[in-house]
């Protein structure tokens, strides 16, 4: 690694041309250096880069809002094909975020953030066009899918961006607020779609028992946001002073805690990535069959709302209480939400749904706060830079989390009629990552304490 000169000098007001300094002079640990003016940027860079966020999550998760309404207006999909659709923008995310993962070093946060932003025009006007007709063939509904997965990239430059503005004693505040404020995109847009494609906007309707819906609209309502995002983000937003090549960064492949806090977070925002992408899929699944059967827009938006907002809350709780120890009450709950959930899998009538909803929302509540303590773990075991890519690593790896979720859970419940057997498969999982964050950072003489 190489630290060059930065574009941006603390202490000098942030309207001003920014002048020459020395190498090294940006070390937010250091209360003198770390001056009035770059805490203002730092939180300038929190706020525009967590907008820019929001709108990512919305567009990564349109398409599980949307693929709930497809054969409503004519689309001949089959189930099976819809859970393919719900993953295909996790694959997507989970691919863009190791690239993702090396841009900050390389092209600067100005840069990254800008780009990443305005390239999430495509998948909404691709799908704002696709809606409009039934014959679209499957495979472009795929190929739309997989676009759909630029914003679940974004995370993997966004997030390790944000923490080298800050000190390590907030970065569990300061990433437990973009990566909650930002997560609630998925709870945005699943509960926006379902009002907005009732309004006419732009093109014709579609008719759906009865009633006129424009589905484009689910699509093409992020475009204006997403431009200003990016305008703001170029305008407004700098690059922070340390840069490094792709092979430099490869160095943290050979640290073992890479690998298990990776597992750790695939645990956490992998749940919660895969089950906001299933959730919709389940309940229509599960319960749609049944007389009165609920709308699953309804209810499907309260489980990302709930993970979200928990994450932002609990960045400060694991500031004060250390990240493992608040991993450690993730795990136990998730494990118990998840064998807990199982009784309402195999419904035999409507009386069950509220429970399956109750087990549901507690998955969403315990790997929210996971979300946040595993951010808190990774700045206090890896030095900055390492740090910054680890977070992108493990945030790539369990973006495969709808893709992982929607497949399993599709194939399973093909196979057996039920996704029981994938729920216990997941406490299972829970159980051998509680273990390995207890071993190696939550007990006593722990070799990376946090």
């Amino acid at each position: 690694m190489k630290v060059v000169e930065p574009p941006l000098v603390p202490k000098v007001p942030m309207h001003s041309a920014p002048p020459q300094a020395e190498p090294n002079v940006w070390n937010p640990e250091n209360p003198e250096v770390y001056g009035e003016a770059a805490r203002r940027l730092a939180w300038r860079t929190l706020g525009v880069t967590t907008y820019c966020l929001t709108l990512a999550f919305a567009t990564w998760f349109m398409v599980s809002a949307i693929v709930t309404k497809l054969q409503g207006v004519g689309f001949p999909l089959s189930n099976q094909q819809l859970f393919w659709l719900a993953a295909m923008p996790g694959l997507a995310a989970g691919t863009l975020r190791m690239v993702h993962t090396f841009l900050i070093p390389i092209f600067g946060t100005r840069n990254t953030v800008t780009v990443s932003t305005l390239l999430l025009v495509l998948p909404c006007i691709g799908w704002g066009w696709a809606v409009q007709n039934p014959n679209t063939p499957f495979s472009v509904l795929m190929a739309l899918a997989f676009l759909a997965g630029l914003g679940g990239g974004n995370f993997s430059s966004f997030m390790p961006s944000t923490s080298l503005f800050f000190p390590k004693k907030k970065q569990g505040t300061a990433l437990g607020i973009q990566a909650g404020i930002g997560n609630f995109g998925v709870s945005v847009a699943q509960f926006v779609i379902p009002a907005i494609i009732s309004v006419a906007i732009l093109g014709a309707p579609q008719m759906a028992k009865g009633k006129a819906v424009y589905l484009q609209n689910a699509a093409l309502i992020w475009i204006p946001f997403i431009i200003v995002g990016a305008v703001l983000a170029w305008t407004t937003l700098r690059s922070v002073p340390v840069k490094a090549s792709f092979r430099e960064q490869t160095d943290i492949f050979r640290n073992k805690h890479t690998w298990l806090m990776t597992s750790l977070y695939v645990m956490t925002f992998g749940s919660f990535s895969g089950f906001a992408a299933a959730f919709p899929l389940l309940i229509k699944q599960l319960y749609g069959d049944f007389p009165g059967a609920p709308d699953p827009l309804k209810y499907a938006f309260l489980g990302p709302l709930v993970g979200a907002g928990i994450r932002a809350a609990f960045g400060p709780v694991s500031d004060k209480l250390g990240g493992a120890k608040v991993t450690m009450i993730s795990g136990i709950g998730l494990i118990v939400c998840a064998i807990g959930v199982t009784t309402a899998t195999a419904p035999t009538s409507l009386e069950q749904f509220p429970t399956f909803v109750g087990w549901m929302l507690g998955l969403f509540l315990f790997s929210g706060i996971g979300n946040a303590s595993t951010f808190k773990q990774m700045p206090m075991i890896f030095p900055p830079r390492q740090a910054g890519g680890v977070i992108g690593w493990t945030s790539a790896v369990a973006a495969y989390g709808p893709f992982l979720f929607a497949v399993l859970i599709g194939l399973i419940s093909a196979r057996t009629g039920s996704p029981t057997p994938f729920f216990y498969g997941a406490a299972g999982f829970y159980a051998v990552n509680l273990a390995i964050n207890w071993w190696f950072y939550a007990r006593r003489g722990a070799e990376k304490r946090c």
